[in-house]
């Protein structure tokens, strides 16, 4: 930094914009999910190109995250920001102006990618601007962000749809972003400090394109396939995909050992505690984000709800969320891995609950019957993900740990993605033609068990993560290598 005592002093300022523009991404993977049914009612969106307007963000975002940090660390993390919020503003008045759904299929892609430029950065420049030892409470800032993301997405979408905001209807949770995107980008300018990497990690332009070209050939046609009758196109677009996947991970396992600048190094997934991190963190984000879509689209399609009933409806899994990270952090140094269990059995108590009530009560189905569930599913996502990136990393080497990090990250991303694909293909089957409240129950019943396998996988792979003394030990070596 060419002035450090200015960045010092303006510190705060610079880390509430940072902030924002964390606060801003995850309020637009949130957001969408009560609009869904506006979107398709406005613009005659199908089953398939509804899954790519949630799916679509989360994919382009995970695919591009590590990237989007190495380039913060070669041209300048503010710099690289800026570009993110400059694009990703731009992407949303695309998204919020899109005439057809391809169009917001396109813009959503393009969304998520600057997010993925974006992101990266607040984290970069916060280790910058604090000492390891004054972090904590920044990180701790950051994880209250998430939280208050949780609880806000669905709620903000609901009162903009419903309200039909600057009667813009469901664009209006698009265009809230154009005018914030605007003042992040003006004070970044001014308050947020510049940096680079001493030694920037070289990019990996072919390794992107072969995993953004294998994800493709995963998602295109998992989503597109049931709408086309499963054709024999789709089994070749996944075995192509296996074949891409095996080329990455030999080229990756190469740049690892001649240039050390592999995209995914593969010796990380040497380390069984990385790898079942990995594996728990996947399954986790992909069953939270299979469930929203299939209950936001039995409220209002099945129901007839609106969208800010069916925020409010949601609201007691965020409540439960935020009161299990109060739980789980003391709790997490002490249990670690059981801890993550527990959560996972609570979420699999809390779906089943919500299954049998939305069943048994059928058309006459009340918010109140879904508190107690949805409290219980959303403590349990807090007891899951509060130690899980601790113990994930627990055993990673110092100089590994900024891309075992981004590894961890972008295959959560992924996760997400890949269960809201899958989860996609068994609802709109189950449903067919049959859009009446009992039939949109009847495919609720039957894709409600990706979330509860995914959930119970979990619970089971947590318990391959190492314990609490390995944890305990990890972080004794790190403070003395402070010293």
């Amino acid at each position: 930094m060419k002035n450090n005592s200015t960045a010092v002093k303006f510190r705060w300022i610079a880390v509430a914009i940072l902030l924002v523009a964390s606060f801003m991404d995850l309020l637009d993977t949130t957001i969408v999910n009560v609009a869904l049914p506006a979107i398709q009612e406005s613009l005659g969106a199908s089953s398939s190109q509804l899954v790519w307007i949630i799916s679509g963000y989360a994919l382009s975002f995970a695919v591009l995250l590590i990237t989007g940090g190495r380039l913060g660390d070669r041209y300048g993390r503010k710099t690289v920001f800026n570009i993110g919020v400059l694009g990703f503003t731009l992407a949303s008045l695309s998204c919020a102006f899109a005439q057809t759904p391809d169009a917001l299929v396109i813009s959503r892609l393009v969304q998520g990618g600057f997010a993925a430029i974006m992101i990266p950065q607040v984290l970069s420049i916060i280790q910058v601007l604090f000492r390891p030892e004054e972090r904590a409470a920044v990180f701790g800032l950051t994880g209250a962000i998430s939280g208050l993301a949780a609880v806000a997405g669905p709620l903000i979408g609901g009162l903009l749809v419903s309200s039909d905001a600057f009667e813009l209807g469901w664009r209006s949770i698009f265009v809230i972003n154009i005018p914030v995107g605007i003042a992040l980008l003006i004070a970044s300018l001014a308050f947020v400090p510049n940096s680079k990497s001493e030694k920037p990690v070289r990019l990996d332009p072919l390794g992107v394109g072969l995993i953004i070209a294998a994800l493709f050939l995963v998602i295109f046609p998992l989503i597109q396939g049931r709408e086309q009758g499963w054709p024999v196109w789709v089994w070749i677009m996944f075995a192509s995909s296996v074949v891409l996947i095996g080329i990455f991970v030999a080229l990756q396992r190469r740049q690892e050992k001649t240039s050390g600048g592999a995209l995914i190094p593969p010796s990380l997934f040497n380390n069984r505690g990385f790898s079942a991190g990995v594996l728990t963190s996947f399954l986790a984000v992909s069953s939270i984000g299979a469930f929203f879509l299939i209950f936001a689209l039995y409220l209002q399609a099945g129901l007839g709800v609106s969208a800010l009933d069916a925020g409010l409806t949601s609201l007691p899994f965020s409540v439960g969320a935020f009161f299990g990270s109060g739980v789980a952090v003391p709790l997490a140094s002490k249990v670690g891995k059981y801890l993550i269990a527990a959560g996972a059995v609570l979420q699999l108590i809390g779906y089943t609950l919500i299954k049998e009530v939305i069943l048994t009560k059928g058309d006459g189905l009340a918010r109140g019957d879904l508190l107690l569930p949805l409290a219980i599913a959303g403590v349990g996502l807090t007891l899951i993900l509060v130690p899980l990136a601790d113990l994930a990393l627990a055993q990673t080497d110092v100089q590994n740990a900024g891309a075992a990090s981004g590894v961890l990250n972008t295959l959560q991303q992924v996760g997400g993605a890949i269960g809201v694909a899958v989860i996609s293909v068994l609802f709109f089957d189950a449903v067919g033609m049959n859009f009446s409240p009992a039939g949109l129950r009847g495919a609720f019943e039957v894709a409600i068990w990706v979330p509860l396998v995914a959930v119970t996988l979990t619970g089971l792979s947590s318990l391959l993560l190492p314990g609490v003394a390995v944890l305990a030990a990890q972080k004794k070596v790190a403070a003395k290598t402070r010293k």
